[in-house]
């Protein structure tokens, strides 16, 4: 790196973003790993009511706080990373990590994931006919949350071996 406040800010920058990352990714996890099977096994009206009570309760300081700032952490990364790096391993490294959150975690889950989110809390949990609706969700909602699984996880591992090479 050529520029002095890069030198500082970069590896801050990518410290906080391997940890969003990790967070993230770890949220992410969970619900393809286990959550939404155990909201599957309930009854429609069940599973969709808890689902439902979850999308209220995410929203909260702590989670936010993460959710927010991670984004902001991998595009410091990786503008400095494209302004300052020279086209050096550890440079293409934490931008390919930047992009990998940017993309897959935060823009799948505003793409793909909240919209599921919204149209799920229109539904009466409580009405037969949104059994069929509860079940597209599930399948749609995790099969997205896979790919945001794969690509934090994929962010958080290249942006810590660019850390540990700096």
């Amino acid at each position: 790196m050529s520029n002095p406040d890069a030198n500082i800010i970069l590896p801050l920058a990518t410290w906080l973003a391997v940890i969003g990352c990790g967070l993230m990714s770890g949220l992410f996890f969970d619900f393809s790993n286990f959550a939404m099977r155990a909201l599957g096994d309930l009854p429609p009206a069940h599973g969709m009511a808890a689902m439902q009570r979850l999308n209220v309760r995410i929203i909260n300081p702590l989670f936010l706080a993460f959710f927010l700032l991670t984004p902001i952490a991998c595009l410091i990364v990786l503008v400095l990373s494209v302004l300052y790096s020279d086209g050096s391993t550890v440079g293409m490294v934490l931008v390919a990590g930047s992009l990998s959150y940017l993309i897959g975690g935060l823009l799948v889950t505003v793409a793909f994931n909240v919209p599921r989110n919204n149209a799920l809390e229109s539904l009466d949990a409580t009405d037969p006919a949104s059994a069929e609706a509860w079940h597209r969700y599930r399948v749609e909602w995790t099969r997205w949350n896979h790919v945001r699984t794969v690509a934090s996880v994929a962010a958080t591992a290249l942006l810590s071996y660019a850390m540990l090479a700096m």
